[in-house]
């Protein structure tokens, strides 16, 4: 009997060893060694800001590849390094976000058109007609923030606005995604350099109406606070040169500012000079926050407003820009040109220290075409290029000797080209020449160029053949003399070979959006354009399969796509004008400013390897954006304004010296900050 038990327990027992192994077998999990170490970096907090179900499920998607190391917003940068040694990647510093909103008026003082006491989150709010609110894109001011953030970084203040705490902010992005109203949003210094204003965002007119597209109301609020280093920073985000602007600005913010509707206009650029005069007193430059080293190397050629500005910016994003100047000091039209009544030269020469102490290298007397050229400053590693030498009006006045407007390889402005030929001096062009017109006066350059030995002539317009002069039109006639007319084409892009031009891509003018846009490369010797100035252009360099081991030293290089971030992605390829009409210098120093800094949202975004894109909305002068053309409930309050100095009899001081005439004092610049309604799409300051 003993025996028979104990085989049987034997038996049992191997029965159930053969199941449990069977079991093990079919339902066993494996677990991924990298998975379980990731996991042991995490906080383990299984917070959800990372957009994923704790933190073993965001282990799993960091093992795959489809996350980033840095995605735990809760652990901090020395978890993202022990998630970087476990994937084999390298980890460094990442520039610093923070959630903002563009609201500024809550339920408690801006206009509703009805209320409503039934919901208490703002998504059950907008469903019901879009809220209670009259602005169709105002805080609801219910906290559907509040309760998404997981680290108590969002509060609703006593102004019903939602509040964010720089200290508890991880930019996970979670608040971003639960405003209905699209009114908060992630923002870093990089993020307010390339933004621009939009249609769709809460603005005030006198921000629409600045040319620099300074946060007008944000730098008034300091300056009525007494934050006046923070102001400068503002003014700075979009703006590097405040001495300038403030003195010599027509500003246009003042002729949309809402106080014209009561009294007078805020003194709004007076403002300006009073925070950039601050900045000059302290004898120091007030700088807003630099990217860290992005080891791109710039040259930006010409120092004059627009090409400091591009510096300016190209150092605060972390690349290593040099200016090269053929005037002895750098400013451009602003030393040379605009009197020192105006400028007085210590202004500018503070304002030009401040842009240098950002990083940026100058080289004056240097002139481009004698003492460099497109093929040595690549031969010096510079891998970005840009053109900021200005219009035929500068040149005829910084360079009265005359000669081209920029020695861009092979590139002509038209009446360069003309004047040359009535000199006696005509130009080599060699076999194939491209006219970018739309006038009848390019058939008679192509006729010109085809006597000086090209062989062939292309005519390219951006205008269909309907909108051509009727010359223009004759394609047949014209083919049979060389002479190819190409309509409703641009230049999309340039290429070449260290100091030689020898293609350009022609790309067809898309009809429509969703059309597949044809382009054609061509070998190119010389290029004609009918304009008063040579656009902003900018070359890279490229790797070029095709050179044959003798070229190999010989830089290839190719233009950047900058046209594609202006208005309407640039109606005429690589020769679009900056501004809508633009052929000749800006109109004012202050649209340069806005040049210089929208050239390096395009520069930055090629670096980037993001696709070179308008800005969707943008908001122009033209655009139709909500507003108001009257205001209520607004006491009068006469503007602050500078003492006016008499000059005395015999006295030797001039009086339309600049740097004697006065700004405001602080005291005056607190009370004028005071008239400020902070105003945004049709809220504004009311009295109580």
């Amino acid at each position: 009997m003993l025996i028979t038990t104990t085989v049987f327990l034997l038996l049992l027992g191997m029965i159930a060893g053969i199941a449990l192994a069977i079991a093990s077998r079919v339902f066993y999990v494996w677990e991924d060694p990298t998975v379980l170490e990731i996991t042991d970096a995490l906080p383990g907090a299984n917070c959800g800001g990372c957009g994923y179900a704790g933190c073993s499920a965001a282990a799993s998607a960091i093992a795959k590849g489809l996350a980033p190391c840095d995605m735990c917003v809760a652990g901090g940068f020395d978890v993202t390094q022990a998630i970087g040694e476990i994937m084999g990647q390298s980890v460094g510093e990442k520039e610093p976000e923070l959630a903002m909103t563009t609201c500024n008026f809550g339920m408690n003082e801006a206009d509703s058109i009805y209320s409503y006491n039934g919901a208490s989150d703002c998504n059950a709010a907008v469903m019901l007609y879009g809220g209670s609110k009259l602005c169709p894109i105002g805080c609801i001011g219910l906290g559907s923030c509040v309760k998404v953030c997981q680290f108590g970084a969002v509060a609703i203040g006593d102004d019903m606005l939602p509040v964010f705490d720089p200290e508890r902010c991880v930019a996970c992005g979670a608040c971003v995604e639960a405003c209905p109203k699209d009114i908060i949003s992630l923002t870093s210094a990089t993020m307010r350099i390339t933004s621009e204003y939009t249609s769709e965002e809460c603005t005030a007119p006198c921000q629409r109406s600045c040319p620099t597209g300074i946060d007008i109301p944000g730098y008034i609020r300091e300056v009525q606070n007494g934050n006046f280093e923070e102001g400068i920073r503002i003014i700075k985000e979009k703006c590097p040169l405040p001495l300038i602007c403030g003195r010599i600005c027509p500003a246009p913010c003042e002729l949309s500012c809402r106080r014209n509707l009561v009294d007078d206009a805020v003194g709004i650029n007076s403002l300006k000079r009073f925070l950039a005069d601050y900045e000059m007193t302290t004898g120091k430059h007030v700088n807003p926050y630099k990217c860290i080293d992005s080891g791109h190397k710039t040259a930006v050629i010409g120092g004059g407003a627009e090409g400091l500005t591009a510096a300016y910016y190209l150092a605060r994003l972390g690349h290593q820009p040099t200016i090269f100047e053929a005037k002895p000091k750098l400013g451009g039209i602003l030393r040379y040109v605009i009197s020192e009544d105006r400028i007085p030269q210590d202004v500018l020469d503070h304002e030009i220290e401040g842009i240098l102490d950002m990083g940026v290298e100058a080289r004056t007397s240097k002139t481009m075409g004698l003492d460099f050229t497109l093929g040595s400053l690549f031969d010096d590693g510079h891998d970005t290029i840009i053109m900021t030498t200005g219009g035929f009006d500068s040149r005829k006045i910084l360079r009265p000797g005359g000669g081209i407007a920029a020695h861009v390889p092979n590139i002509f402005l038209m009446l360069d080209f003309l004047a040359l030929e009535s000199e006696g001096k005509p130009v080599a062009v060699g076999e194939h020449v491209v006219i970018v017109d739309s006038g009848k006066r390019a058939l008679d350059v192509a006729r010109s160029c085809r006597s000086l030995g090209a062989k062939k002539v292309s005519i390219v317009s951006n205008h269909g053949i309907d909108e051509l002069p009727e010359e223009l039109a004759e394609r047949d006639t014209l083919s049979a003399e060389g002479i190819d007319v190409r309509s409703s084409t641009i230049i999309a892009a340039l290429g070449g070979v260290s100091d030689n031009l020898t293609r350009a891509v022609f790309e067809e003018c898309r009809p429509h959006d969703n059309e597949p846009v044809q382009s054609e490369t061509i070998e190119v010797d010389t290029i004609i354009v009918a304009s008063g100035r040579l656009p902003e252009l900018v070359f890279t360099s490229v790797a070029n399969e095709d050179q044959s081991d003798s070229d190999q030293k010989a830089c290839s290089w190719q233009t950047v796509d900058i046209f594609r971030t202006l208005p309407r992605g640039g109606d005429n390829g690589v020769f679009s004008a900056p501004e809508k009409g633009r052929v000749s210098d800006s109109s004012a120093v202050v649209k340069s400013i806005m040049s210089g800094r929208r050239i390096v949202r395009g520069i930055q975004m090629c670096f980037s390897g993001e696709p070179i894109t308008p800005v969707a909305h943008l908001a122009e002068e033209t655009s139709d954006i909500l507003n108001v053309t009257r205001v209520e409930h607004v006491d009068v309050s006469l503007r602050q304004r500078a003492p006016i100095r008499v000059a005395e009899a015999g006295s030797e001081n001039n009086w339309g010296d600049a740097q004697a005439i006065p700004g405001l004092d602080e005291p005056a610049s607190r009370l004028e900050a005071e008239r400020c309604l902070a105003c945004g799409l049709i809220c504004y300051k009311k009295a109580m």
